[in-house]
C-alpha cells in the first residue's frame, strides 16, 4: 500500500517541511565577519551578491546564503515579513 503525503488535517508533509526550513532560514544569523550576528535575511544585497561572485562558504551556511541570494535578487524579501516579529 502506498503511503500518502497528507496529514489527517489535509496539510502536505512537504509543505510543513518547507515551512520549517523557511523559518530556520529566517532566524539564521551570520556567524562571522562585518555582519556577524545579523540575520541572513537582513544582510545587505551587495554583500550577498559578493558571495555569489566570490563563492559561498561550504556547508549549511553556504546553502542558506545561496537561498537568501535568490530571494533578494528576485525581490522576494517580503516573504520574510511574517517571521520578523516571531520569537525564537
Amino acid at each position: 500500500m502506498r503511503e500518502n503525503n497528507f496529514h489527517e488535517n489535509g496539510a502536505d508533509r512537504s509543505s510543513s517541511a518547507n515551512l520549517a526550513h523557511f523559518k530556520k532560514l529566517a532566524r539564521a544569523k551570520m556567524p562571522f565577519g562585518r555582519y556577524a550576528g545579523t540575520p541572513l535575511i537582513d544582510l545587505p544585497e551587495p554583500y550577498v551578491v559578493w558571495f555569489n561572485r566570490k563563492g559561498f562558504p561550504k556547508g549549511e551556511l553556504g546553502e542558506m546564503l545561496k537561498e537568501v541570494f535568490e530571494i533578494k535578487v528576485n525581490g522576494l524579501e517580503h516573504l520574510f515579513t511574517p517571521f520578523r516579529s516571531e520569537k525564537e
